[in-house]
């Protein structure tokens, strides 16, 4: 989490496509790349505004 959205690390539920994934990559600030939680599907999000964190990155890691 930073700035209290989602994040590199983080598990979302994404709203607008009604699916699970973790943020893999943010580019420019604004693109979210995540992944499925299961297999090797990928998608973009542009409002990370609709990106909900169901487990942040301390939670999944242990550091």
């Amino acid at each position: 989490m930073k700035d209290g959205k989602a994040w590199v690390g983080d598990q979302v539920h994404d709203e607008d496509a009604d699916r699970e994934g973790i943020v893999t990559d943010v580019q420019h600030g604004t693109v979210y790349i995540l992944r499925s939680m299961h297999g090797h599907d990928q998608w973009q999000n542009r409002n990370g505004d609709h990106l909900k964190i169901t487990v942040p990155l301390q939670d999944r890691v242990r550091f």
